[in-house]
C-alpha cells in the first residue's frame, strides 16, 4: 500500500483546483527535480511524490500544486504528452481527483480504487486511439457529450513513454457511460476512430480472484 496518507491533501481554492497528478515518474524523480521541472511556470507551489511506506521507493506518480487554478490549467494544456528537458521521459499528467470538478476525495481514488462511501464510478474502454490523443484531450472530448466524465487514462509504454493505442474513460454516471458505449463508437478522436467498450476486470490464475481489472494490466496505478 502506498503510504498516501503523508501527503497532504491535493488542494483547491477560491478560484478553483490547482493541483495536478503526475504519473509515469522514474525511480528517481523525487520532490525537488519536479520542482525544477516546473519552476520555470513561476507559479508552482509545492511537489509530493508518493512513495512504498515499507520500501520507500516511488510508487510512480506524484502531485505539484500551482498558486491559481489558472496556472495549473496552463500547465495540464500546454505540458501534457510534451518531453521532460534533459530526459528520456514524457509530462504524464491530469487533473488530481481531489481537485477536479466532481472528483472523489479519497487518495484511494487516486490510485483507481474507492473507499467505502465514495461514489461509483464506471468505466470504458477506448482502442484505436492516434498517438497525438492526450489523457486531457481524451478527457475533455468524452466530457463536452457527457458532464458525469471523471478523468481519462492513454496507456503508454512504461519505458518509451509513447502511447499504445488505447486508454480508459471513468463516468461517475452509469448512464452516460452506457450511452457513451452506443454513441462514442466510430467517432473521430485526433485522427482516428475509436472502439468504445466497457473495461471490466478480467479474471487471472487458477484461483480465480478478480485482480485490479485491466486498469491494473494496463499499467495504471496510480491513475487519476
Amino acid at each position: 500500500m502506498s503510504d498516501v496518507g503523508a501527503a497532504s491533501a491535493p488542494t483547491t481554492n477560491s478560484d478553483g483546483p490547482r493541483t495536478l497528478w503526475m504519473g509515469d515518474l522514474a525511480f528517481w524523480v523525487d520532490e525537488g527535480f519536479l520542482m525544477s521541472v516546473f519552476a520555470p511556470t513561476g507559479e508552482v507551489v509545492s511537489t509530493k511524490v508518493i512513495r512504498n511506506k515499507f520500501t520507500g521507493y516511488s510508487e510512480g506518480y506524484g502531485f505539484v500544486e500551482f498558486a491559481t487554478s489558472a496556472a495549473a490549467m496552463a500547465v495540464l494544456q500546454t505540458y501534457n504528452g510534451t518531453p521532460i528537458p534533459g530526459t528520456d521521459l514524457f509530462f504524464k499528467l491530469n487533473w488530481a481527483s481531489h481537485s477536479s470538478p466532481g472528483g472523489a476525495s479519497s487518495s484511494a481514488a487516486q490510485r483507481g480504487g474507492s473507499e467505502d462511501g465514495a461514489a461509483p464510478e464506471h468505466s470504458v474502454f477506448v482502442g484505436d486511439l492516434s498517438p497525438e490523443v492526450t489523457d486531457y484531450a481524451l478527457q475533455e472530448y468524452f466530457r463536452q457529450f457527457y458532464q458525469t466524465v471523471k478523468s481519462a487514462r492513454v496507456v503508454t509504454d512504461p519505458v518509451t513513454g509513447r502511447p499504445k493505442g488505447y486508454g480508459f474513460v471513468r463516468f461517475l454516471s452509469e448512464g452516460d457511460r452506457d450511452k457513451a458505449i452506443v454513441e462514442m463508437n466510430g467517432q473521430v478522436v485526433g485522427s482516428r476512430a475509436i472502439r468504445v467498450c466497457l473495461a471490466t476486470p478480467k479474471r487471472t490464475g487458477s484461483g480465480g480472484g478478480l485482480v485490479q481489472g485491466l486498469y491494473h494490466l494496463a499499467g495504471l496505478r496510480g491513475a487519476p
